[in-house]
């Protein structure tokens, strides 16, 4: 696992943040996420798995993140 949680704690904080209409805070927790895994690929951490699962990497984006569907 690495340091590969700090990274499931800002999607959680983040994915809470959307829910609940904090829009600029979800934002600043999605820059934050880059930066996370900029420094720990720079630290030589890199990442063992991704947000979507095994398959993704950085940069990669198979879906919408943190946006609210209203029904």
């Amino acid at each position: 696992m690495g340091h590969d949680w700090i990274i499931d704690v800002l999607t959680d904080l983040k994915t809470f943040a959307a829910a609940n209409d904090l829009d600029a805070l979800a934002a600043k927790l999605d820059d934050t996420q880059l930066f996370a895994r900029a420094e720990l690929v720079s630290h030589g951490e890199g990442m063992s798995r991704g947000l979507l699962g095994e398959s993704a990497s950085a940069g990669r984006c198979d879906r919408t993140i943190g946006v609210r569907r209203t029904s």
